[in-house]
């Protein structure tokens, strides 16, 4: 793997969103300094470097800091466009990658947050994720992944939900299989069998843990 002591990614464990340039940086083989952040306790790094959202992830290239984890992923894949690219060479399939890849967070990441934080019926919930859900396993089509014969950027941004989606599962009684999407769960099954990508992800069960003490600590359990 190549090195580069010039290269911070400020993350958390747990964070599907942290997950997306971990997996990104590992597919293309670029070293890094990994520097876990205590939310509850955000360092003076982490202020500096994301004054505005004071969030994770934070991507620090040559002291310069890149935030919110698709464009830093996207960076990630300009500046080393050599090594594995990640998003499609099609201006039309990039831009539906873009696309697609917004859906995720502004549609399935709301549904989960909602779960988790607010809101004790789950049902609404359940039918919204899985229609998002469906509508993902059209786009995906016939293709291996939705990057191709390869996994590329629409596949980061989605397999990063994979743990958060297993803890939902879990809790609620919600199964893709049920929602017969056999499409997508093979496609889950082939991401996971890439080890590169599988140690990138938080343990499904920490993540039910510490979703299952969110809850109780928000009154919604």
């Amino acid at each position: 793997m190549e090195s580069n002591n010039e290269i911070v990614l400020l993350d958390e464990y747990e964070s599907m969103y942290g997950m997306r340039p971990r997996m990104a940086l590992a597919l293309k083989g670029i070293g890094y300094e990994s520097k876990e952040e205590d939310l509850d306790n955000k360092s003076p790094l982490l202020l500096k470097m994301n004054p505005i959202h004071k969030k994770i992830p934070v991507l620090i290239h040559n002291g310069k800091p890149i935030c919110e984890s698709l464009i830093i992923v996207e960076y990630i894949d300009e500046v080393w466009n050599d090594k594995y690219p990640l998003l499609p060479s099609d201006p039309y399939k990039r831009a539906q990658a873009r696309f697609w890849a917004g859906v995720i967070d502004a549609k399935i990441y709301d549904r989960l947050v909602e779960w988790v934080f607010k809101t004790k019926d789950e049902n609404a919930i359940k039918e919204e994720i899985a229609e998002w859900l469906k509508l993902l396993e059209g786009e995906l089509g016939k293709d291996t992944y939705f990057g191709g014969d390869k996994i590329g950027f629409l596949d980061l941004a989605l397999i990063s939900f994979f743990p958060w989606l297993l803890a939902f599962e879990k809790e609620v009684n919600f199964s893709m299989e049920e929602l017969v999407c056999p499409k997508l769960i093979e496609w889950t099954k082939r991401c996971l069998q890439n080890e590169t990508i599988s140690k990138c992800f938080a343990d499904p069960l920490k993540i039910s843990q510490m979703v299952l003490q969110m809850r109780k600590t928000n009154g919604v359990n």
